[in-house]
């Protein structure tokens, strides 16, 4: 097949972007580096560095397009409350964007990268797709509208697109750099340059992390199946959440305990059934694995 992958320079993207090659597939890579790396591109891709808020650039690069997976976007949640004017650009318009392109050249399916940020704070947990969304910053706005998106070019176009709501990812290749890094990553770093582990509040928030390649089985087994392709979101995350306070005892090194952020909610866990149900996922590791695999990766950097 032929494939575009928005956002293929990125953490996810590019492990995306190299399993898809690995299969067989010829793979376009869209990306403006703007967070995504030029290094991480698997060297056997077509990469285009554009930006996907400039329509007429990228509509031409759908053309005999199979299957996009649009991954690209400024994934944070405090930047999206300091910046909600640029971040709504890029992950509202840009998303409407590869959408258009999608169904001007004809493309079979979008499979679109959204957030359990979308959830926001809930009552009950474990989070279900088919829960109030109750999003408390700009950014999980921002996903929740690219889905409905998704959902209203099907209904409107006959575009078959399919919203994966992943949860906190994790694995070689994560942001480390950033001040908006996920706590993995920034963990890592704090310890490796001798600082402490800087916790918002308590430290007893949880997360139902995942790691990296479990997402990317998750997006291979969404990109055909027959009973997905309407719009349908589905839950990408772990049923078992991990706490920040837990993570820093994994990673070791003093810890620094800063005032808690506002847009962040308390707790996440996933409920899976749907994913096992429509295709036939969920993940297989676990996430003291997963940890050790991207300690591995960053320290032989």
């Amino acid at each position: 097949m032929k494939i575009l992958v928005t956002g293929g320079a990125g953490f996810i993207g590019s492990h995306l972007v190299d399993r898809l090659i690995e299969q067989g597939h010829k793979v376009l890579v869209v990306d403006n580096l703007s967070t995504g790396n030029r290094e991480n591109v698997n060297k056997k891709a077509e990469f285009h560095g554009v930006d996907i808020c400039d329509l007429e650039k990228i509509k031409p690069l759908f053309k005999g397009v199979d299957c996009v997976f649009h991954l690209a976007a400024i994934p944070r949640m405090p930047l999206s409350i300091e910046d909600p004017s640029g971040t709504t650009k890029a992950n509202i318009q840009g998303t409407v964007n590869v959408l258009y392109g999608a169904k001007e050249a004809k493309v079979k399916r979008v499979v679109y990268a959204s957030s359990s940020s979308v959830y926001g704070d809930q009552e009950k947990l474990p989070l279900k797709e088919d829960m109030v969304p109750n999003p408390v910053s700009p950014y999980g706005l921002q996903k929740l509208s690219g889905e409905q998106f998704c959902g209203l070019f099907f209904k409107l176009y006959g575009l078959e697109t399919v919203c994966l709501r992943y949860f906190n990812v994790f694995g070689p290749r994560v942001d480390f750099d950033s001040d908006y890094s996920l706590v993995v990553g920034k963990f890592l770093r704090l310890r490796s340059e001798g600082k402490p582990l800087t916790i918002y509040g308590d430290g007893r928030q949880s997360r139902a992390f995942c790691y990296v390649d479990d997402v990317v089985e998750a997006n291979i087994k969404a990109m055909e199946p027959k009973k997905v392709g309407k719009g349908e979101v589905i839950n990408i995350g772990a049923e078992k959440p991990v706490s920040v306070e837990k993570i820093a005892q994994i990673i070791g090194g003093k810890v620094q305990h800063l005032p808690e952020r506002s847009g962040d909610p308390k707790h996440t866990s996933a409920d899976l059934s749907l994913g096992k149900e429509l295709l036939s996922w969920s993940p297989e590791t676990s996430f003291e694995e997963g940890v050790k695999r991207t300690r591995e990766w960053f320290e032989g950097r």
